[in-house]
């Protein structure tokens, strides 16, 4: 971490594994990425079925608890959110699902011009590889493998045709032109293994010596020189130390990392800070206002015939997926077949 940087990245999550990607692809930018949790060095990380597991797990989930919620009967609910590099994407569901198009355009119509879904729709199709190809709403070149969730099982078959017969139409493309219906999702996953953004964005510019990574230490605020970012500072194994860049910090730490390290610098709602006994530096009156998340609800059903979800994840195969990424990083491939299913 000595020296100047010309760009500080704060966050090695989705956003911070494609920042450092792009602008360390210019040899001349001294870039520094710094993630609070560890490498997603792990082979649990690749193996699609165990994203259950990593939820349960601390050292690379924040494991966020909301405040009681009001219409939930004072209830706080768990608020997974991924400590590690790639963040979420590391640990996530899988499930590769754009915003709907009613989104976009309401805030282009807010003044938001450039947020419609027409002008984001050629950087949705230029970050995705889509497994069936290219084609109006889809792209088939880009660093994030996408595939179809084409699993046989009698259970997902019968839960597709249950919803036709209430009247919901079929989808098979939930990120073509409608999101309505019941269909297959489609998900980040390739040849039965969890592509991340890590494994999309970071690990490609991993070698070139303009960038630089470094975990498990956390980013604690951002230092200003009036109302501009000059550098960081940060606390991790060797105690506290700051960091300078030359002309810009960028926060990617997250929808709720995000806005902790911006007020604890100063930057946020005078009420809020001033609650928190912190002297204002720059006053932005959204830092930590409007944050909105969807349910996650989940519904048990016992079946009457015996249909195994996991049959086909064979431990074999998993096995086989762990020792290929083991040899992978050492630079051998066995030829092990593998195949684990989402």
């Amino acid at each position: 971490m000595s020296g100047d940087f010309d760009y500080i990245i704060a966050g090695g999550g989705t956003a911070g594994c494609v920042l450092a990607n792009r602008l360390s692809a210019d040899p001349q930018n001294k870039v520094l990425l710094i993630e609070a949790g560890p490498w997603d060095s792990n082979p649990f990380y690749r193996i699609p079925v165990m994203g259950v597991q990593l939820y349960l797990w601390n050292y690379n989930n924040w494991n966020y608890q909301t405040e009681p919620e009001p219409g939930l009967k004072g209830r706080q609910i768990t608020w997974p959110r991924g400590r590690v590099i790639g963040g979420s994407s590391s640990m996530n569901g899988m499930i590769w699902t754009r915003g709907a198009h009613s989104d976009y355009d309401r805030w282009a119509q807010t003044g938001l011009t450039d947020w419609s879904f027409e002008k984001c729709l050629p950087y949705f199709k230029a970050l995705e590889s889509y497994e069936p190809g290219a084609d109006d709403w889809r792209g088939g070149s880009g660093p994030l493998r996408v595939g179809r969730q084409e699993s046989s099982h009698p259970l997902f078959d019968a839960f597709i045709t249950a919803g036709q017969q209430t009247g919901l139409p079929l989808n098979r493309d939930f990120n073509g032109t409608d999101m309505h219906g019941v269909g297959r999702y489609d998900t980040n996953i390739t040849g039965g293994e969890r592509w991340s953004a890590a494994r999309a964005y970071l690990e490609p510019a991993r070698s070139r010596p303009n960038l630089a990574v470094i975990t498990q230490v956390m980013v604690e605020r951002v230092l200003l020189d009036g109302a501009r970012a000059t550098g960081i500072t940060v606390r991790g194994r060797g105690g506290t130390k700051t960091c300078d860049a030359r002309p810009e910090v960028i926060e990617a730490s997250g929808a709720i990392r995000s806005p902790v390290i911006l007020q604890h610098s100063g930057i946020g709602h005078v009420d809020d800070l001033s609650a928190a006994g912190i002297t204002v530096r720059h006053e932005l009156p959204g830092v930590g206002r409007n944050l909105q998340d969807h349910l996650n609800m989940t519904f048990h059903y016992e079946s009457q015939v015996e249909y195994m979800l996991f049959s086909n994840s064979r431990i074999d195969q998993a096995m086989a997926l762990m020792f290929n990424d083991y040899f992978r990083k050492k630079g051998n491939f066995p030829i092990v077949p593998h195949n684990c299913g989402g």
